[in-house]
């Protein structure tokens, strides 16, 4: 298995570049990840470089009721089920496969609207102009 990359990689920044353009998200290292917490306490994503050396560049992600299912399904070379969060429907995001990265961007902007309180929720919609 391939080993951490050390320092930050592209793909960290791209996300960081993401998530931090979404109200009120904060990055911290958790469970030895960076991850993006929503108000310093809601999960929106851990990033993960090789975890538990499984070979993977990934995002672990929260989802809606059914996507998981079906995203693995239909794309399991993409996406896959997350070990610890995968039972609780969480997606994981490969992004060693040349990621889509407006895909990226729209599937943390649905696990922040998932995840986020509804004040934050019309905040991101005003600034958006979405609804």
């Amino acid at each position: 298995m391939a080993a951490p990359r050390t320092g930050d990689t592209n793909e960290l920044a791209k996300v960081r570049e993401i998530a931090f353009a979404l109200p009120e998200v904060t990055e911290r290292i958790s469970h030895g990840a960076p991850c993006f917490f929503i108000r310093e306490k809601k999960t929106l994503c851990y990033f993960h470089d090789n975890h538990h050396d499984d070979g993977r560049l990934c995002l672990w992600v929260p989802a809606a009721p059914g996507v998981q299912d079906e995203v693995v399904k239909l794309e399991p070379e993409r996406f896959f089920v997350p070990p610890y969060v995968g039972h609780r429907g969480w997606i994981g995001v490969h992004l060693n496969v040349d990621p889509d990265w407006s895909e990226v961007a729209g599937i943390l902007d649905d696990a922040y609207r998932l995840v986020a309180p509804k004040t934050l929720v019309r905040q991101l919609d005003e600034t958006t102009g979405s609804s």
